[in-house]
């Protein structure tokens, strides 16, 4: 310790004076002002008896063509006066090394500007046959509708995608209504859903709610819940949250479907469907299209939250998902991965929370074609797109990664996995295993069943 202070006694009056790092303590302020460039050439000429002579200006960089970077160009600037020149052989390696650097970032942009040209050709071209293939919908096909839906033709051009123009009146074709439901009748629901609204804001009692036999408690949390879904519904968008152009008419909706359909009422989820329908059709052709879509088998086996049919459905698409990608499935098996996992989220939305709105949109299109079988060939086209790495996770990540998919997933890469998908098992497709299926339940019903026993 005296050590130390001895000799920072003894040092202060140089070391005040002098610039430069202290070893203990704060440094000093430096009393002499810094050097000009000129001073510090000259001490450094008298020190080593050596001019400094700066390259000529032709030397220096004029007009060069490219410049990747401005620090990448800084290696052909000169050094600073007060420092020594650089050699020829320095020079030279720069200007080397400068040059490499010129030229690979020319490839890189001469190849980002290919990728650029093609995007644009591959998107004229998009458009070009979008714009064709509208000609043929609205001039041949839709005015031939029941005649021409089943050809090869019209269901080759379906694969491809349909116009968006036409998108929302092929849905409904499609789909059909075979509920019967009419404009006015939608508008009678929607009138039953806003008194209903008004009520329970008005008053909570049960004696002027009451409807159907479902409780005023239920009925009330789930008129609650669209307000919520409402808002989580395509939030990037924007459309749909308060305020937004379609809040209102998705909340007229869901709310007419409630008091249509009391026995399923709204599940989460649902409003997704809705917000597509909306996007593509008229507000009462949407609500019909809606009604009978959630209609169909699958769909309402789901939203009823029948397990017994659910359970049916898990299994049919495993026996496929075993024929098609056994790796994966065998890797599935080994974490007790099983399909409710990330199945449910999937066909309870139709993908239209899960894949991007165009991709799923296209989806769409030929569920709409195919029904209820599209919808799990999607799913193993899907992992099919993503086995490689599906198959590197453990149960947690592959759960996370199913449930919420990437973003850049394309409609080219995902529709050649899922046409690359056979829905054919020894000789049965899906229909038919499904059937099977639903036959062995019911036969195993019975063997169990208390009057055959006795």
């Amino acid at each position: 310790r005296n050590f130390f202070t001895k000799r920072t006694k003894e040092l202060k009056p140089a070391v005040q004076s002098a610039p430069g790092w202290k070893l203990f303590g704060k440094v000093p302020p430096r009393e002499n002002l810094p050097k000009d460039s000129k001073i510090i050439q000259q001490e450094y000429e008298a020190r080593t008896g050596r001019m400094y002579k700066p390259p000529p200006p032709s030397a220096r960089r004029k007009n060069i063509e490219f410049e990747p970077l401005s620090t990448t160009a800084l290696i052909l600037e000169d050094r600073p006066a007060n420092l020594p020149a650089k050699s020829v052989e320095e020079a030279l390696r720069h200007r080397q090394e400068y040059d490499e650097m010129v030229a690979e970032a020319k490839k890189r942009e001469i190849k980002e500007a290919h990728k650029r040209k093609k995007i644009m050709r591959e998107r004229f071209k998009q458009e070009e046959n979008i714009a064709s293939a509208m000609v043929i919908w609205v001039n041949e096909i839709l005015p031939n509708w029941e005649g021409m839906r089943a050809t090869r033709r019209v269901r080759e051009l379906w694969w491809q995608g349909l116009p968006p123009s036409v998108r929302g009146k092929v849905w409904s074709l499609a789909v059909g209504n075979e509920l019967n439901i009419t404009p006015e009748l939608y508008e009678i629901f929607l009138s039953r859903a806003k008194e209903r609204w008004k009520s329970f804001s008005e008053t909570s009692s049960e004696n002027d709610t009451e409807d159907a036999g479902a409780s005023v408690a239920d009925r009330e949390a789930s008129l609650e819940l669209i307000k919520l879904d409402i808002s989580r519904t395509f939030p990037s968008l924007y459309i749909f949250q308060k305020g937004g152009p379609y809040h209102d008419l998705l909340h007229s909706v869901l709310g007419a479907y409630t008091c249509y359909r009391p026995d399923v009422g709204y599940v989460q989820g649902m409003s997704f469907i809705a917000a597509v329908l909306i996007l593509n059709l008229e507000e009462a052709d949407a609500f019909i299209a809606f009604a009978n879509l959630l209609n169909k088998p699958c769909q309402l086996a789901f939203f009823r939250v029948d397990h017994s049919m659910m359970l049916k459905y898990f299994a049919a698409f495993e026996v496929f998902f075993e024929e098609n990608l056994p790796k994966l499935f065998l890797h599935f098996k080994s974490y007790s991965l099983t399909p409710d996992i990330y199945l449910i989220d999937w066909i309870f939305t139709l993908y239209s929370k899960s894949l991007p709105l165009d991709l799923a949109c296209r989806v769409w299109d030929v569920f709409c074609r195919d029904g209820e079988e599209f919808l799990f060939r999607t799913g193993l086209g899907i992992l099919r797109l993503y086995e490689d790495i599906l198959l590197q996770m453990d149960f947690i990540h592959i759960a996370q990664f199913l449930t919420k998919l990437p973003e850049d997933i394309t409609s080219e890469k995902l529709f050649s996995c899922i046409a690359a998908i056979q829905m054919q098992n020894s000789n049965k497709k899906w229909a038919q295993v499904f059937a099977s299926l639903m036959k062995d339940n019911k036969e195993g019903d019975k063997n169990h069943s208390p009057a055959l026993k006795s």
